[in-house]
């Protein structure tokens, strides 16, 4: 019964409150957009770094395992 009385007596008129709720759900989809190219973002940069470590690592591997020429 109460659940009725709620939902058939609003808090805030729908002419009025639409638009706030309307706006609330605009602006958070606009922030978790930002966040989402923020987090890419971040990826693609550590991905980047990630790549040169691995080359740098690749690097030093292949001149430990390069033979070296003795001298008689």
């Amino acid at each position: 019964m109460l659940a009725l009385l709620v939902a058939a007596a609003p808090a805030i008129p729908n002419d009025v409150g639409g638009k706030y709720v309307a706006g609330a759900y605009i602006v958070f989809v606009l922030l978790l957009l930002i966040y989402v190219a923020i987090m890419g973002m971040k990826l693609a940069r550590i991905e980047r770094d990630l790549r040169e470590v691995a080359e740098i690592a690749e690097q030093r591997k292949d001149a430990e395992e390069a033979p070296t020429e003795v001298k008689t």
